[in-house]
């Protein structure tokens, strides 16, 4: 069916008006639950450092005779450990055309572009924290990178690969882990879980939340009598920053948490109290020199991961997607 001869239609016509929304739609994530949920400490140097300590084995033989002459103990010093805080940043420049131009969904360009990177910048900080990345202490020519999570994790982990190539360190973790060959790949497990959580418990820790992916965390949700073992909580309702669910084991609740930013191998038990972000400059913004026709912007920050004693942790390693 046409229309009438001689009708003006909106095809023919010129002038018409865009109709765009005064809004940007973005539904990237910006969930950060490991950084959200850790401590925060200032620090004053690009290398950090605190002391972790243990008390002795308990034993069975501590029985002196009456009158026994007291002899001093060799006494273990505390350990001293540290890691280096990285610089991240996000520059970009915008023209001065644009900015002079008219544009929905933003009044100002750099301050919509300010507030974007800044975003960006914290789920950087969040990936990175989460990774496998070990310190690097950095030069004029290199970078200093922060020695990530997993490689600090020594004492409670479930490996497919054992021990074999896992991280060694006295100070700062500084050598990659030989990665799991395909063979000793396995799927992740309520008995491996359990072992992490056993193993945490043994050596004092108590972690409180599970961080893992998505397949992961979907894996987890089918444990073996895991419906009565947990019970569903919702944003406010949980004690930590996320949705979760709370698994009750032998040893205390443990919160599973879904975060996109946990490599897909890596099965994280966190004790929320013993780890921070440690900061040296935190976020802050610069109006860089102009050189050219616009101008340039930055957001930067400097933080580096601070684990107050790894065995507070745990973690199974080397899980499959199948």
């Amino acid at each position: 069916m046409a229309a009438p001869s001689g009708t003006f239609t909106l095809y023919d016509a010129k002038g018409i008006r865009e109709d765009l929304a005064d809004q940007i739609y973005s539904i990237s994530p910006t969930e950060t639950p490991f950084v959200s949920n850790i401590g925060k400490r200032k620090v004053k140097q690009s290398f950090y450092e605190w002391q972790t300590d243990d008390l002795a084995a308990a034993v069975t033989t501590n029985a002196k005779v009456e009158g026994d002459i007291v002899s001093a103990t060799t006494i273990t010093p505390t350990t001293r450990v540290g890691n280096y805080t990285q610089i991240m940043d996000k520059p970009f420049t915008i023209s001065g055309t644009l900015e002079a131009t008219d544009r929905a969904g933003r009044k100002a360009e750099w301050a919509y572009q300010m507030a974007k990177k800044g975003k960006e910048l914290k789920r950087d900080m969040e990936k990175t924290f989460l990774s496998t990345q070990v310190a690097v202490s950095g030069g004029n020519t290199t970078a200093r990178k922060t020695a990530a999570f997993n490689s600090w994790l020594k004492t409670n982990t479930n490996n497919g690969n054992g021990t074999t190539g896992d991280y060694a360190y006295t100070a700062t973790p500084i050598t990659a882990r030989t990665a799991a060959t395909t063979g000793t790949i396995r799927t992740w497990t309520e008995t491996i879980f359990k072992d992490v959580v056993s193993q945490s418990w043994e050596e004092g820790g108590e972690p409180d939340m599970v961080m893992v992916g998505a397949f992961q965390k979907q894996r987890a949700s089918a444990f073996a009598g895991i419906a009565d073992q947990r019970h569903e909580v919702g944003n406010g309702k949980a004690r930590i920053i996320g949705s979760a669910d709370i698994y009750v084991s032998d040893f205390g609740n443990l919160t599973f948490v879904p975060n996109r930013f946990v490599p897909t191998d890596l099965a994280y038990h966190i004790d929320r109290n013993y780890a921070s972000v440690a900061t040296l400059r935190p976020f802050h913004d610069e109006k860089l020199a102009k050189t050219a026709d616009g101008e340039n912007y930055v957001i930067r920050v400097e933080v580096g991961l601070q684990v107050d004693n790894e065995a507070a942790h745990g973690v199974a390693r080397d899980l499959n997607l199948a």
